[in-house]
């Protein structure tokens, strides 16, 4: 009988803890899909992140048919919010998704009710979940969700993710223009303006930080560099072509991120801290896109990514601690950019599976 890639065992002389064991994190998921465990009690604002971070690693992991379509797009529709008439599209708030079913609850802010707290990284989530499944777009109300988008964009270029009251800084940049992009719709963005933002977070280290002046940090530098692809700024591979011309300041960002790759393989998010699961995908994925990956270590990187499976499944943040949904699936991310077998390529830019349209 042929060698099913798929479900592999442990090879003669090859111990469990050496191999992804990609069914043992097909139920880790699938247990988190039916009941979140009680630590998420205090997460309920934030179901959609979660929801994501549990769909889309099933897709990586190739087992979108342990999901029901029909359900998962019922609910995130549900989630939406929408403007009662037109004029609503111009009273300042964000027509987007909730994070949960609590938060399309109306708010008290010194007693006045503060309606509609939709939020960019929910609508990241929901559209992503949505295009993960094969959801027409069409049926989508997306020129409310851009057109009321344009009021979170700040004057510096900068974006804050719900109508009022919060803070701005790359990664809302990130996700309005990954919802830009979803959506095939680019008016809720002035690009230029948010370009400008981008560049002037590029630390003399040549790393990003999330606001200007900020130390520069693993996640702020993926959002910089993956927004600044989306929104056609720069291209792929920029190692391989002529940089002198470029807008950022790539030697200098390439020698950032490959000395994050520490001794132990794993990559940290800033100088002197420890290797942490997420950064493989962060940093990973800037080398990615820079065209840049051959020249880090894979082979330590993965061995390092082995020591934080979980015999649970799932992977945790550092070595030999308990998993959670935000690392497991910056593990999978991180494996699907090894090109480990029976996994689903990546979209680095969007930070889902690249799609194929296939039934589920």
């Amino acid at each position: 009988m042929a060698d099913d890639p798929l479900s592999r065992s442990p090879a003669d002389g090859v111990s469990e803890d050496q191999l992804f064991d990609r069914e043992r994190h097909i139920r880790y998921l699938e247990m988190n899909y039916q009941i979140l465990p009680s630590p998420y009690e205090g997460q309920e604002i934030n179901h959609l992140t979660l929801a994501y971070f549990i769909i889309s690693g099933l897709h990586i992991l190739h087992a979108l048919d342990r999901i029901d379509r029909e359900d998962v797009i019922n609910w995130v529709l549900s989630l939406q919010a929408h403007p009662k008439n037109e004029d609503d599209l111009n009273n300042g708030q964000f027509y987007g998704f909730h994070g949960s079913k609590s938060s399309q609850f109306d708010s008290v802010d010194n007693v006045v009710s503060v309606p509609n707290n939709s939020h960019l990284a929910s609508t990241y989530c929901a559209l992503a979940i949505l295009k993960i499944v094969d959801y027409d777009f069409s049926l989508i109300d997306s020129s409310s969700i851009s057109k009321s988008m344009k009021h979170l964009q700040q004057s510096d270029g900068s974006f804050m993710p719900i109508h009022t009251g919060a803070e701005t800084d790359l990664r809302f940049v990130y996700c309005a223009a990954v919802i830009s992009s979803l959506l095939d719709n680019w008016s809720g963005v002035d690009k230029e303006k948010a370009k400008n933002y981008i560049l002037s977070c590029q630390s003399y280290d040549g790393g990003f930080g999330l606001i200007p002046g900020q130390e520069s940090h693993g996640g702020a530098t993926y959002c910089a560099v993956a927004s600044l692809r989306l929104m056609g700024f720069i291209e792929d591979d920029l190692v391989s072509k002529c940089t002198s011309s470029c807008i950022i300041d790539v030697p200098l960002l390439l020698e950032w991120c490959l000395q994050r790759q520490a001794v132990d393989g794993g990559f940290q998010g800033r100088p002197n801290k420890i290797s942490d699961t997420c950064y493989a995908f962060w940093i990973g994925g800037v080398l990615k896109i820079l065209g840049a990956n051959k020249f880090m270590n894979e082979r330590t990187l993965r061995e390092f990514l082995l020591t934080c499976q979980s015999k649970y499944g799932g992977f945790s943040k550092f070595p030999r601690q308990l998993p959670d949904l935000y690392h497991s699936y910056y593990g999978f991310t991180a494996f699907s950019m090894l090109q480990e077998t029976g996994l689903n390529s990546l979209n680095i830019e969007l930070g889902i599976s690249t799609i194929h349209h296939t039934l589920i």
